[in-house]
């Protein structure tokens, strides 16, 4: 099941607060540990609807743990072109809470702003990044049944379009007379697993309170303050005379009129206590006029006294400002609070609802959310992990980030002296007081390296000579670090060659049991998924059984790292349609692996786009569990797989990480000689990450 639910407006004033206090509500019900969460927020300092979300229902969190950025904030990383890096911060979030607590539910932004079309995108990328299901929340004001149903059938598309899912669809301030044809609207395009609601309009919830009218126009209260709760119904300005006036007064009516106008003033309160007159909301007296002191003295003298607002402007100004106001609940409100949860629990079929979200299970996983699994998962388990090429610019800068992160602890090897001077030279701040900095031939390790290797290969006729050579070579030196213990994993291959990498590795920490062959994948972080691609790197021409071994191998890996593994056996042909020695090499290696693991689910051979294009693979394969959404890709031969990873790194601007070897008893990893410090920090983690499996 999912741990969460995105609630989401399509358009400002859509009253998805509403639905927010009708779901928590019914979720505190099923669950005894519910949050809240705001990614995005107008005010960092007081966001009137967290405040209500988190008094009203007693929620043991703070201010701070439940808000993300602020709008300007969110804006500014955007226009820098820093969307990845406002994603990262709404995970980390996130993640803090539905660590702590069996369920979080998450409002979206308010569309206060301009760009409505751009707040919609950020609530889809929110969403999809969090991978949780989303129910929307629209504004039936003024609107004909085709507007209501163009609106939202767009908004619908855009989250469909980025493959989040969405549960239910909420039409809300709906006239009464107009639910049924609300309903039928949303079914015209709605598929039939898709709950969708009407929520009528509720005049107790639209209206806005006297409190909300004082705050809007930065009033002052000069009587009445304990009554400024007070709903308005309607507005009068009272510019006539007396007797003119009185008959224009409505329900909960707020009067509007100088402040010099005693008899207004005065008229109007003695109405409010009259039974011929519908009650008073309250009274704003404009233009900064107040009544004579005689006046002030017949009003504290009143038996029964009403919000009284003095304010600066005109009373024309302060009549379309009251005008314009959309009410907001307040989390002093308990009257509208509860009127909210009571409509919420009145129209929507809660058991329904939660149902859906019970049964939800989110199956993609977005790049980002990926990259903040991965340092999670080394931060609760930290590895030591030796990197050889401990000179290099580029793992300099890897380790000083890994350091300041705490993410892995860290041996760089080579020359200490050259090492730091290589750091000043490019301004790399490295706290060398909380990493290992160790020169092969002067560690105290040395001797015992030295023998322990001689003994391992004197019968591939190594002697001491060669094991005191072998055990001055960094990759042999940080490989035997593993051997023995001294640390858990090592990444290399900056400057040295994938062969130069894996030698000692092959030599001495040799294959797991049951594995016969080495290989590798790349983790492609598209644009809205991960993929695995192997081999890529190591093998250049499997055989059937490798191959086998390979997507085993691939597979396991992508479940070790929360990828559901769906295997894609790639040819240049999609089922029984090809011939030839390539695809027949495929198809038997396709058969080998349903014999060894059925409990994966494999296709092959298959096309690259029938693999990964829902479309083309209902088309080519429909009846497959793989074809359209495979994750594991293993491609025939290296030379197929590292020209296919290279080409959609480029053309996609796609991340990389690995490759990632696999197979042996400790983690090795290899580099590119081209690789960046990024490259370095992504393959260190996920070293470490093996490492904890072992």
């Amino acid at each position: 099941m999912t741990k969460g639910i995105y609630i989401a407006s399509i358009e400002d004033h859509s009253g998805k607060s509403l639905v927010s206090l009708g779901l928590m509500q019914n979720l505190l019900g099923k669950m005894p540990k519910v949050a809240y969460f705001r990614p995005i927020v107008e005010s960092k300092e007081s966001d009137n609807h967290t405040q209500i979300m988190l008094t009203h229902f007693d929620l043991k969190l703070t201010y701070d743990q439940v808000v993300g950025l602020t709008h300007i904030e969110a804006v500014n990383l955007i226009n820098s072109g820093e969307t990845g890096e406002l994603i990262d911060l709404i995970i980390a979030k996130y993640k803090q809470l539905e660590e702590q607590f069996d369920f979080v539910l998450v409002e979206g932004s308010d569309f206060s702003g301009e760009g409505n079309l751009v707040e919609l995108d950020i609530n889809v990328l929110i969403a999809k990044n969090l991978g949780l299901p989303v129910i929307l929340v629209g504004n039936g004001v003024g609107k004909t049944k085709e507007e209501l149903t163009s609106s939202m059938k767009l908004a619908y598309n855009s989250y469909r379009q980025k493959e989040v899912q969405i549960i239910a669809i909420i039409n809300n301030k709906i006239l009464p007379e107009n639910l049924d044809i609300a309903n039928s609207a949303m079914r015209s395009f709605l598929p039939d697993n898709i709950e969708a609601y009407a929520i009528p309009r509720i005049d107790a919830l639209l209206n806005p309170t006297v409190q909300e009218v004082a705050d809007v126009l930065n009033a002052k209260i000069l009587f009445g303050e304990e009554f400024l709760g007070n709903q308005i119904g309607s507005m009068g300005v009272g510019a006539m005379q007396l007797r003119n006036y009185l008959p224009q007064i409505k329900g909960d009516n707020l009067v509007i009129t100088p402040g010099d106008r005693a008899d207004i003033i005065l008229g109007v309160l003695q109405a409010n206590i009259s039974k011929s007159y519908p009650r008073i909301a309250g009274i704003i007296l404009t233009g900064g006029l107040l009544p004579e002191e005689p006046i002030i003295k017949l009003i504290e003298g009143s038996p029964q006294i009403v919000p009284i607002l003095s304010v600066e402007e005109g009373t024309f100004q302060v009549a379309n400002i009251v005008g314009d106001l959309k009410s907001n609940i307040y989390a002093s409100n308990t009257k509208k609070i509860l009127t909210s949860i009571e409509t919420f629990e009145h129209n929507v079929p809660i058991h329904a609802l939660l149902e859906k979200l019970m049964n939800f299970e989110n199956k993609g996983l977005t790049p980002r959310m990926f990259q903040y699994s991965l340092v999670r998962k080394a931060q609760k388990n930290r590895k030591h992990i030796v990197l050889p090429e401990g000179t290099d610019e580029r793992i300099i800068h890897a380790a000083a980030r890994l350091i300041k992160s705490n993410l892995v602890e860290i041996t760089l090897l080579g020359n200490p002296e050259q090492i730091k001077e290589k750091a000043i030279q490019h301004g790399i701040s490295l706290d060398f007081s909380k990493i290992h900095v160790v020169d092969p031939v002067k560690s105290p390790n040395f001797d015992d390296y030295v023998e322990t290797i001689y003994q391992l290969r004197k019968h591939k006729n190594v002697n001491m000579d060669i094991a005191r050579d072998l055990m001055s070579d960094v990759s042999y030196f940080g490989t035997m670090m593993i051997h023995k213990g001294h640390a858990d994993g090592m990444v290399s291959g900056a400057v040295h060659t994938t062969q130069h990498t894996i030698r000692p590795a092959l030599q001495f920490i040799k294959t797991r049991p049951g594995v016969n062959i080495v290989s590798s994948v790349f983790f492609m972080c598209l644009e809205d998924r991960v993929s695995v691609f192997g081999d890529c790197a190591i093998n250049p021409n499997p055989t059937a059984q490798e191959l086998a071994e390979i997507a085993i191998s691939s597979a396991e890996s992508s479940q070790a790292f929360g990828i559901e593994p769906k295997i894609a056996m790639l040819s240049y042909s999609s089922g029984t349609s090809g011939k030839g020695e390539d695809v027949e090499k495929v198809r038997e290696a396709t058969e080998i692996v349903k014999k060894m693991r059925p409990d994966l689910k494999i296709e092959g051979p298959i096309q690259y786009d029938a693999a990964v294009d829902m479309e083309v693979g209902k088309s080519k394969l429909p009846n497959s569990e793989v074809a359209g959404q495979a994750s594991v890709l293993i491609f025939p031969d290296l030379n197929t797989g590292n020209n296919t990873y290279k080409a959609v790194q480029r053309e996609t601007g796609a991340l990389a990480i690995g490759p990632m070897l696999q197979g042996l008893n400790k983690p090795v990893n290899d580099l590119s000689r081209g690789c960046t410090v990024d490259d370095v920090y992504n393959t260190v983690i996920i070293t470490a990450i093996q490492a904890q499996d072992l």
